[in-house]
């Protein structure tokens, strides 16, 4: 469900205008390939050449606009709250209702950044700011979803806690539009594949061993008083509690929460 945050936790905020690159900025590790979805039951595998065509229509694969992205989101970071920039990623955030939305996330030395940008405006249209000596927990695994789900995902996430006190109301379950979830879930960009350069881009088992040693180098030098210091790790399978999820199923398939183009029309 959607990351939140209370009194002291994440924060969400209108971005900045851009400015250049630091050096300091990159991508980290080869990404391992996500599972391919198995193919239905007497359904013939995709061309290659067909699916490398809808690959084209992701806008972060046009040429330039990556680059121009990730000047425009470092220019989001405030170096007094959050530090310098440690690496960049290019992800797709999954939500409580299982919706996926592509985010570029940046490991700081005191935050972790989640933007939404606009890749084809070349917008970043808002920015989550959560502090690294508040995460708690990291679990990572395969995705599960309640028995009598109607509709379910393959693949695996890595799922980021900052307050394991705090659940989510019941209220905020059957809200698509919640906030206030004290966690934020992960998985594969569609784009991982195309290339060495997007697979380490793209790579969520490299992001979650960087965030858990920037996460602890934290906790040392800034404990919170009343948590416990450290961060732990959990190989364990990532639950959805989504129980119909139709919206999600077609938004995802059309992939709604993209910068995609769509006919003449691009989102």
């Amino acid at each position: 469900m959607s990351a939140g945050e209370g009194a002291a936790g994440p924060e969400r905020q209108q971005p900045s205008s851009p400015s250049s690159r630091p050096e300091d900025a990159q991508p980290a590790g080869r990404a391992q390939p996500p599972g391919e979805r198995p193919a239905e039951s007497g359904a013939a595998p995709e061309d290659p050449s067909v699916k490398h065509f809808k690959m084209k229509k992701f806008f972060v694969l046009r040429p330039g606009t990556l680059d121009q992205a990730i000047k425009d989101v470092e220019a989001l970071v405030d170096k007094e709250v959050d530090g310098s920039i440690q690496s960049i990623w290019l992800m797709a955030e999954v939500d409580h209702w299982n919706n996926e939305k592509e985010r570029l996330v940046m490991i700081t030395d005191n935050s972790l950044l989640v933007i939404k940008y606009d890749f084809v405006m070349f917008i970043s249209e808002q920015i989550q700011r959560i502090p690294l000596n508040f995460m708690d927990r990291i679990s990572y695994g395969t995705f599960s979803f309640p028995k009598r789900s109607l509709f379910q995902r393959e693949g695996e996430g890595v799922r980021v806690y900052w307050d394991r006190l705090r659940e989510p109301s019941f209220t905020s379950r059957w809200n698509p539009f919640a906030t206030d979830y004290p966690f934020i879930t992960f998985t594969y960009h569609p784009v991982t594949n195309l290339s060495d350069s997007f697979a380490a881009l793209c790579d969520i088992h490299n992001f979650r061993v960087k965030l858990k040693d920037a996460a602890e180098k934290v906790h040392a030098m800034k404990p919170v008083p009343g948590k416990a210091n450290g961060v732990l790790v959990l190989n364990q399978p990532i639950l959805i509690e989504v129980y119909v999820g139709l919206m999600s199923f077609l938004g995802n398939q059309n992939k709604l929460g993209y910068s995609f183009a769509r006919g003449n029309i691009g989102f």
